[in-house]
């Protein structure tokens, strides 16, 4: 088997679907029709529609562009930031290896 027929565990399964859904609503609260998303974002309706559909197998540029072409990339961005967790601004001063070996 290999690497990518792995099945999803749930968790990511379940993100990718939750994530899709609320991409489908940014783009409904701004009145966009998917064909008007995809052509901002520079991607198919079909992949549009497979992203609010939280299938998983769409590239991450693809939801990058979708959500840059939805405004929201920034508060994806911001979400992600560790230094706005305590155990990033616990270790903000330390210095972050450049790489993690088991």
């Amino acid at each position: 088997m290999k690497k990518s027929e792995r099945p999803l565990p749930y968790a990511v399964d379940a993100a990718a679907r939750e994530i899709g859904r609320h991409l489908a609503r940014w783009r409904k609260l701004q009145r966009l029709t998917a064909q008007q998303l995809a052509e901002r974002a520079g991607v198919s309706r079909s992949t549009v529609s497979k992203l609010e559909n939280g299938d998983s197998s769409v590239g991450f540029d693809v939801a990058l562009r979708v959500c840059r072409a939805l405004g929201v990339l920034q508060r994806l961005e911001d979400a992600l930031d560790p230094l706005d967790t305590d155990l990033g601004r616990a270790r903000a001063d330390e210095r972050l290896p450049q790489r993690v070996r088991p």
